[in-house]
């Protein structure tokens, strides 16, 4: 008799099937349901464990194509981790464009001095972060007035010192 009952049922539901559709085709339930994977829904399943916030950060700064930027402004948040704090008192890092790191120094002779601390420099900054696509730093004295025009200018070679 059950195997009456059981096969009866089997009939009504087959039955109920072919006049409905499938629920996994027709409901958007169902199809919800289908696309999921049966392995997602177990507590401890796949892709189900905790992750790290900057695990997840750096995946989303990577899917966004930041991670150049960012590292970018890494260098320049942790410039004076890169060249030291002597150093990193009188420069300043104030552009970072087309791979070129573009830094400010405090006098002419600060100038000279980092340039010839470029190699070192430099190779500090891609050892740390490599991501920067770092290609190459320039190193500029500080912005002085010029007298080429305006009400200090004269006319010849301008001003000099009074060896000449």
């Amino acid at each position: 008799m059950r195997e009456l009952a059981a096969t009866e049922s089997e009939r009504v539901w087959l039955r109920l099937k072919a006049k409905f559709g499938d629920p996994e085709k027709v409901t958007r339930d169902g199809r919800r349901r289908s696309r999921r994977d049966p392995d997602a829904s177990v507590p401890f399943g796949k892709g189900r464990d905790p992750r790290a916030l900057g695990d997840v950060l750096g995946g989303f700064a990577e899917d966004r194509g930041w991670t150049t930027t960012l590292a970018r402004a890494d260098v320049m948040a942790h410039w004076p981790e890169l060249v030291g704090a002597e150093n990193a008192d009188r420069t300043e890092p104030i552009a970072f464009e087309d791979g070129v790191l573009t830094v400010r120094c405090a006098s002419t002779a600060w100038t000279q001095q980092m340039r010839i601390l470029r190699a070192e420099t430099t190779t500090r900054i891609i050892a740390r972060f490599p991501e920067c696509g770092l290609e190459s730093v320039r190193f500029i004295g500080p912005d002085l007035p010029s007298f080429n025009r305006g009400r200090r200018s004269v006319p010849g070679r301008g001003p000099r010192d009074t060896w000449g």
